[in-house]
C-alpha cells in the first residue's frame, strides 16, 4: 500500500496559494480533538492539550504501521471563537475558546483510537489525554489563503478574506479556522505558514 500523504492526497486543503483567496467545499474529515479557553502564547492548558493530541496521533501512526499502513501526520489545526459578536483579532486573547485538532487518515478507526489512547495512557499518560475525542467534522463550503508570518499578524488578512467573502455574496459562519504547517520552535515568525479558513454560506 503506497504511504498516504495530506500533503499529496489533500493538498487543494492544506496547501492553497499564497496569493489568492479559494472556495472550496471540505469533505467529512475524522478528527482527534480536545477543547479549551485561554490565550495560547501563555496558557499551560493549551501546551497540555497539544502534547495529549500528537501523543495520540503518533501512536496510531506507529500501531498502523505495524499492520503495513504508512501516512504522515497531519499538521495542527485549530477551530477558534470568542464571546458572541466579538472580532477575535480584536478580543482579548484569554477570552479566546478553541479546538484543537488533527486530522485522521480512513485506516484510523474508533477501535484503534481506543487501544491507542490505553497505551499511551499506560506509558505517559498526558495529563490532557482523556479530553481527546475522536470525532467526525464537516466544514463544507470555506474560503481559505495560505498566510506566511507571525501568528499575531494575522489581522489584516483575515480582514480582507471577509471582505472578498461579502464580494462573492457570501456570509461567514462557524469558526474561524487555522492550520499550521510550520513549527514555531523552529522556525522564525515571519516564516511560518498557517492555512486561514473561514466557512461561508449564502445569506
Amino acid at each position: 500500500m503506497p504511504k498516504m500523504d495530506y500533503k499529496k492526497d489533500l493538498k487543494h486543503l492544506y496547501l492553497p496559494s499564497a496569493r489568492d483567496f479559494t472556495i472550496v467545499d471540505v469533505p467529512p474529515m475524522n478528527f482527534l480533538m480536545a477543547d479549551g479557553s485561554g490565550d495560547p502564547n501563555t496558557s499551560a492548558d493549551f501546551q497540555e492539550v497539544v502534547n495529549a493530541l500528537y501523543g495520540l496521533a503518533y501512536r496510531l501512526k506507529f500501531a498502523l504501521k505495524a499492520q503495513g499502513v504508512e501516512y504522515t501526520v497531519p499538521p495542527l489545526e485549530g477551530l477558534w471563537w470568542s464571546p458572541a459578536g466579538s472580532d477575535i483579532t480584536s478580543t482579548d486573547k484569554s477570552a479566546w475558546h478553541w479546538t484543537l485538532m488533527i486530522m485522521q487518515p480512513p485506516p484510523v478507526t474508533a477501535e484503534g483510537v481506543d487501544k491507542a489512547r490505553a497505551e499511551l495512557a499506560r506509558k505517559r499518560n498526558p495529563p490532557a489525554l482523556p479530553r481527546v475525542r475522536f470525532e467526525a467534522y464537516h466544514e463544507g463550503l470555506s474560503v481559505q489563503i495560505l498566510y506566511i508570518g507571525a501568528y499575531a499578524d494575522e489581522g489584516p488578512t483575515i480582514a480582507r478574506m471577509h471582505e472578498f467573502i461579502r464580494a462573492n455574496g457570501y456570509v461567514g459562519h462557524g469558526k474561524h479556522h487555522e492550520i499550521y504547517l510550520g513549527d514555531p520552535g523552529r522556525t522564525a515568525p515571519d516564516k511560518l505558514k498557517t492555512v486561514i479558513r473561514q466557512p461561508i454560506r449564502k445569506p
